[in-house]
């Protein structure tokens, strides 16, 4: 489908792309850049690409798409680092969770002549790193354009069938619809989860070892979403911090509603409230966004 496309940053997103391109052929070379020696040469012992190196420059050249995966915080140091370098028709792409922030960051650098068209797969776990990746992430799964306006459609064609061959689902979206959207799907999860974990942290009168013991399948799941990469997460928050404070604002209020039912014996109102959410779990199995499995679709451990 390309020629060549350059990884730059072979985190859980990258490493996962490049063993889907590799299963399904969809480049003749993969070259890989990434500023961490460590990283870099455990993407090698991986066999992650054919070429590796520790500049983006030099990892972009001659590449006929070129994918950003790094914290949406270095996105326009990304950018300005490889721009002398990108390749006239080339398209530049990213993976970050925020769209108007990544864009403002990038876009200053984009030569012309290049297609820079930014998205977002919407897949992901709590690991990261070269050896948390697999070709099996994207299947399934929603990546999300955000064009500019008057961007070539053929790039935009030849890039959503990119996605579509790792298995996602693609949607263009506008940028600020984007980041509000993720702030309620994704961001805010997060920020509540790192913020029940903490709690129970640092909560006096329960030790540590009890949360540990007792941790029944409701906290236990919260610490997943709360070991996700502390980076990225911290840039996301700084990056989409209108749409995080408007979703936050919201919840609160929720919140507040919920306590207020809770206090006067409201049982109608909890009963409405938790026979709607099961729905809204429901619709998500239906949609195909996860199983109905026990326990989330974790397999039991074997004695």
């Amino acid at each position: 489908m390309y020629e060549k496309v350059a990884l730059i940053g072979i985190g859980l997103i990258g490493s996962s792309l490049a063993r889907a391109i590799r299963q399904k052929g969809l480049a003749r070379e993969i070259s890989i850049a990434t500023r961490s020696a460590d990283t870099l040469a455990a993407a090698r012992e991986l066999d992650l690409g054919d070429i590796y190196t520790t500049s983006g420059a030099e990892a972009v050249e001659n590449a006929d798409l070129v994918i950003v995966s790094v914290p949406v915080g270095a996105s326009g140091a990304v950018a300005k680092e490889i721009a002398g370098s990108l390749k006239p028709g080339a398209t530049l792409t990213d993976v970050g969770s925020t769209k108007a922030s990544v864009i403002a960051q990038m876009e200053p650098y984009v030569p012309e002549g290049v297609h820079f068209i930014p998205g977002h797969p919407l897949a992901g776990t709590e690991h990261s790193g070269p050896a948390a990746g697999f070709a099996e992430l994207f299947e399934n799964k929603w990546c999300i354009f955000t064009p500019l306006p008057g961007t070539d459609e053929g790039a935009i064609d030849k890039l959503k069938a990119f996605w579509e061959a790792c298995g996602s689902h693609v949607e263009l979206m506008d940028k600020e619809h984007h980041d509000k959207v993720l702030a309620i799907v994704s961001h805010l999860p997060h920020i509540i989860a790192y913020n029940i974990v903490g709690t129970a942290d640092d909560m006096e009168t329960v030790t540590e070892s009890e949360i540990i013991k007792y941790s029944a399948s409701g906290f236990r799941d919260f610490t997943r979403l709360a070991a996700s990469d502390p980076t990225m997460w911290r840039d996301v928050c700084l990056h989409n911090r209108d749409a995080i404070l408007e979703m936050l604002s919201r919840f609160s209020e929720d919140l507040a509603s919920l306590q207020r039912a809770i206090r006067w014996g409201d049982g109608d109102k909890l009963f409405d409230l938790f026979t709607h959410t099961r729905h809204v779990r429901r619709s998500i199995i239906e949609a195909g966004q996860d199983t109905a499995a026990p326990d989330f679709g974790r397999v039991p451990k074997k004695d």
